[in-house]
């Protein structure tokens, strides 16, 4: 487990509270309940029907035994493609709408990359009656189509970034200025760990039902713990949820996936942790791509979700203090990872799993290591991205994949 001071740092270097004068009050006043709400019984009871039935918890910890044949060892896909609306980001979105309705909170506003925070959001604002707005990048509507349909037909107001470019970055810096337009009846529901204190460790505790449910079924198989968990990160929301119950047990490998985009020295990468440096970005410091003159340098990945320059800063913290590994996969490789997982166990990932899956071909395993890697999300928001790329999935002689 890994919890930041009072102040938001973990360590003494990562996080904190970087916030224009007109959010202080408010990041203030969500920073003195929001442990107090989330731990209540009233919270909780609430909390734990929505997951349960409307989220579908717990999802399966599955043995993937085409896949374990495949590397000679144990694999499990935690099953995060499972969850309703498709991805992990149910787990936050129900948790933070339903704080901001304890808040007293009137409407909800949201960023989203590859949509999949951006779908769970409407659908958590739909069930709890919210009014919702989210933005998104120009760029990522384009190659998202089906999500931005998903949160209209939810009932969600999309709204397009155009600046910059036109990514995930750019609709955060968006959602931040609508939010300092009416920070008092507005609760900003950021979608990995990242942002100022206590938004990293707000959405810490709600993605941390991943690591309690695989500790829990390894648990009924008569298992101690995993040798390894691997899962990607952007922010890293699906990551810290899978490594939390086993930060302080050294014998677990931590292994976090950035995604290399064309090559993390090529200049078109989203690999903040490999190639990046400190800096303080969306109100926390943290790891994250910038020059010589601390200007954000424009990422680039396949993966939306994965499509942006900096990363949680309690990932930060556990990359230098050597208790992850991190590795990049590039664009080709994460493809052909989904392939490989379509034709092996019948799963078509999303491709920000894609590269959890791919970095499992650079780690040697002995036969008695049991590896889970997290599933974050299904692939079907990805079907034209991988029609795009069938030449490098073996489709040469196949006209359409969809």
């Amino acid at each position: 487990m890994i919890r930041p001071d009072k102040n938001g740092y973990y360590g003494k270097k990562f996080g904190g509270a970087f916030v224009p004068e007109m959010l202080y009050e408010n990041i203030r006043a969500l920073n003195e309940v929001y442990e107090e709400i989330i731990s209540s019984d009233a919270f909780r009871r609430e909390y734990e029907f929505y997951l349960k039935h409307f989220a579908g918890r717990p999802t399966p910890l599955y043995h993937a035994r085409n896949l374990s044949d495949r590397y000679g060892c144990t694999v499990f896909l935690k099953r995060e493609d499972l969850c309703h609306t498709g991805a992990h980001k149910i787990n936050n979105a129900l948790g933070q709408v339903l704080l901001a309705k304890f808040m007293g909170k009137k409407k909800i506003i949201a960023e989203t990359g590859a949509g999949q925070h951006g779908v769970a959001t409407a659908s958590a604002c739909a069930v709890l009656k919210m009014p919702c707005e989210i933005f998104m990048g120009q760029k990522d509507m384009e190659r998202q189509q089906l999500n931005v349909l998903r949160m209209q037909m939810l009932g969600a107001k999309v709204v397009p970034s155009c600046s910059g470019s036109m990514t995930l970055k750019d609709a955060t810096n968006d959602a931040i200025r609508t939010w300092i337009s009416d920070p008092e009846n507005t609760h900003y529901v950021i979608g990995s760990v990242v942002g100022p204190h206590p938004y990293p460790d707000l959405v810490t505790q709600f993605q941390s039902v991943i690591s309690k449910e695989i500790k829990l079924q390894l648990a009924e198989m008569g298992i101690d713990d995993p040798t390894h968990i691997v899962a990607c990160v952007g922010g890293g929301s699906n990551a810290i949820g899978a490594f939390y119950e086993y930060i302080g047990k050294p014998s677990v490998a931590l292994v976090a996936v950035e995604a290399a985009g064309k090559g993390i020295r090529s200049g078109q990468t989203a690999a903040s942790l490999s190639v990046g440096k400190p800096g303080i970005l969306h109100g926390s410091l943290s790891y994250l791509l910038q020059d010589d003159d601390g200007q954000v340098i424009e990422p680039h990945s396949v993966s939306a979700g994965l499509d942006y320059p900096g990363v949680g800063p309690v990932h930060s913290f556990l990359f230098e203090e050597k208790r992850c590994m991190v590795l990049s996969i590039e664009d080709e490789e994460a493809l052909r990872a989904a392939f490989m997982l379509c034709r092996t166990e019948g799963i078509i990932p999303a491709l920000e799993s894609a590269h959890a899956l791919a970095a499992i071909n650079k780690m040697d395993f002995r036969k008695g290591d049991l590896v889970i890697v997290n599933l974050s999300g299904r692939g079907d928001k990805d079907m034209h991205a991988y029609q795009n790329y069938k030449h490098l999935l073996g489709y040469e002689q196949t006209e359409s994949i969809i």
